[in-house]
């Protein structure tokens, strides 16, 4: 993954964090008009620069308000949730939001004018996929990103953001999978590694 489409993709979900939720917007019943309202206030927002301790404080409202935290810190943990101890699992829980808002958040970009546009969306298993083109001044082609959403009580949950074809969550999967296989298949090394990370970055 480029850190252009990376980076894009991040800052469009910075945005969502901002935005009033309006009721008719929680009880959008088609996922399309979700995203293009939830882009018109993205654009809003976007185009003011904002501090870095403001947009991680932004990132975290995102992520508790929009994104299905715990399923998506199950996915990513995969094979090693279910041989976890109960202690750790609510460590994982917790060290896993700090670390997609100081590790993920201190990646975003500025936003430089994109526009936005839903081509389709589908029903997919027990949820639905929203096929979008995101335009970039400069760009000889659009970027392609898909939002994977759950509806709860009314409301739409991200549980995936899958840009130019590439799972953020299938790719976070495999980066922890890999740092445990690293400390001979011990969460704990990845738990030891996540504190490190989100101690540092909380006292920059």
């Amino acid at each position: 993954m480029t850190r252009r489409v990376f980076l894009t993709g991040l800052s469009l979900l910075l945005a969502f964090s901002s935005m009033p939720r309006s009721g008719a917007s929680a009880a959008a019943a088609d996922a399309s008009d979700f995203m293009n309202e939830l882009w018109k206030r993205a654009a809003e927002v976007l185009a003011k620069k904002l501090p870095p301790a403001e947009r991680l404080v932004r990132f975290r409202q995102l992520f508790r308000a929009d994104f299905d935290g715990p399923a998506i810190a199950r996915f990513v943990l995969g094979r090693y949730w279910r041989s976890a101890s109960e202690e750790e699992r609510q460590e994982f829980l917790k060290l896993f939001e700090d670390y997609v808002v100081y590790v993920y958040g201190t990646r975003l970009s500025d936003f430089n004018g994109e526009t936005f546009r839903v081509r389709s969306s589908r029903t997919d298993g027990d949820g639905t996929i929203v096929s979008t083109d995101i335009f970039t001044a400069g760009a000889n082609a659009p970027i392609k990103v898909d939002w994977r959403l759950i509806a709860e009580n009314g409301s739409f949950k991200i549980t995936d953001v899958i840009i130019e074809g590439i799972s953020l969550m299938v790719t976070q999967r495999s980066e922890f999978a890999s740092v445990i296989q690293r400390h001979g298949g011990q969460l704990g090394g990845l738990l030891a590694l996540m504190r490190e990370k989100t101690n540092v970055a909380a006292l920059q």
